[in-house]
C-alpha cells in the first residue's frame, strides 16, 4: 500500500528566477509545473509514502481460525492501524495517557493484517490487550485504568475491547461524577445500576439500564465507526503492576472471553455501607444526566497529556 500527496507551492516569478537555472534542473525530477497565475508561479510536488514491505507481504497470510463462537461481524473486522504509520500519525494527535503516569507502562502497536480484535495472545512473545481508537478519542480513556475501571471488566469477565463503547460511556460518566461528589466508585454500585445479557455467539457487552433507575443518558443512540480502529496496548515491564496482580494474574480479562458475567439485579444488601451510599446519593437526582457532556466537560477541565515521543 502506498500513498500520495499532491502539494500545491506558491513562489512570485521574480523570486523563482533569482535560483538559477542549476536549482531548477535539480528539482525536476519532483515538481511539475502546472501553470502560471499572472505573477504567481504554480507547481506541484508529489510526495509518494510507501509502507514497509514486511506490511504488504501480510496480505498473503492466511486468515485464523477458531474463533467461530464470536459473531461475524467481530471475528472478520480487520482495522486501520496495520498500516504503521497511520497508528504514528493518530498518536501524534491523541493523547492515551493519564497526567503524570510513566509513558513506559505500554507501547501501542499495530496489528497484523489478520488479526481481530476478538483474537487471543496465540504465542505472542510480549502481552497486550486490545483497544479502541474510540476509547481515547471520544470517550478519553486513561492508561493506566484505575482500579474501578480494572474492577468492573473483571467482574463483568470481559476484555476492554469486548465492553460496548455505549458501556464505556457510562462506566466514564459514572467514574467523573463520583470523583465530582466525593464518593469511592466501585463496580458493585456502579453494576447496580444495570443488567446484562449476553448473547451467543459473542458479540459486544451492553449494559442494559434497570428500569427506575435510569440515570444516565447513552453516550450516543448509535455508536457507529468504532469497529476498524483497534490496535495492541503492550504492556512493558514498568508497567507490569499496573495490570497483575502480585501473584501474575491479569487485573482484567486482556482477550475475549466466551462467557461474560450475566445477572439480572445486584441486590442492595450485597453492597457495602460506603456503595449504599453511593447509589442514595444517585439515586436522588431527579433527571438523567448527559453521558456525553459529563465526559466532554470533564476532559476539558482535566486534560491529559499528549504522547508526542512515542513511536513504534
Amino acid at each position: 500500500m502506498s500513498s500520495s500527496i499532491d502539494r500545491v507551492s506558491l513562489s512570485s516569478l521574480s523570486s523563482e528566477r533569482s535560483r538559477g537555472s542549476g536549482s531548477s534542473r535539480a528539482d525536476s525530477s519532483d515538481r511539475e509545473e502546472i501553470g502560471n497565475i499572472g505573477r504567481i508561479h504554480l507547481e506541484r510536488v508529489v510526495e509518494v509514502r510507501v509502507d514497509p514491505l514486511e506490511e504488504l507481504a501480510e496480505s498473503s497470510w492466511s486468515a485464523k481460525i477458531g474463533y467461530e463462537w464470536v459473531t461475524t461481524d467481530v471475528r472478520t473486522q480487520q482495522s486501520l492501524f496495520r498500516w504503521s504509520r497511520l497508528l504514528k500519525s493518530w498518536l501524534n494527535c491523541t493523547p492515551i495517557f493519564e497526567k503524570g503516569a510513566r509513558r513506559d507502562i505500554v507501547v501501542p502497536e499495530r496489528v497484523t493484517v489478520v488479526e481481530c480484535v476478538c483474537h487471543g495472545r496465540e504465542g505472542a512473545v510480549n502481552e497486550f490487550f486490545y483497544m479502541y481508537m474510540c476509547h481515547f478519542s471520544q470517550l478519553h480513556i486513561w492508561l493506566p485504568f484505575d482500579e474501578f475501571t480494572m474492577g468492573v471488566l473483571q467482574l463483568l469477565n470481559v476484555a476492554p475491547t469486548q465492553l460496548h463503547s455505549n458501556s464505556w460511556g457510562y462506566l466514564q460518566a459514572f467514574r467523573l461524577l463520583c470523583m465530582t461528589l466525593y464518593l469511592q466508585p466501585s463496580p458493585q454500585a456502579f453494576l447496580y445500576f444495570f443488567v446484562t445479557r449476553p448473547r451467543s455467539p459473542t458479540t459486544w457487552l451492553s449494559l442494559i439500564s434497570r428500569p427506575g433507575f435510569n440515570r444516565l443518558d447513552a453516550f450516543t443512540q448509535s455508536f457507529k465507526h468504532f469497529k476498524d480502529g483497534f490496535f495492541k496496548a503492550v504492556i512493558k515491564q514498568a508497567g507490569r503492576s499496573h495490570f497483575y496482580t502480585a501473584d501474575g494474574n491479569t487485573r482484567f480479562p486482556f482477550f475475549w472471553t466466551d462467557n461474560p458475567w450475566r445477572y439480572k439485579v445486584i441486590s442492595r444488601e450485597d453492597l457495602s455501607v460506603a456503595e449504599k451510599e453511593v447509589v442514595d446519593t444517585l439515586m436522588c437526582f431527579s433527571d438523567k444526566m448527559p453521558t456525553k457532556g459529563l465526559v466532554r466537560v470533564y476532559n476539558l477541565v482535566h486534560p491529559i497529556i499528549d504522547i508526542e515521543g512515542i513511536f513504534l
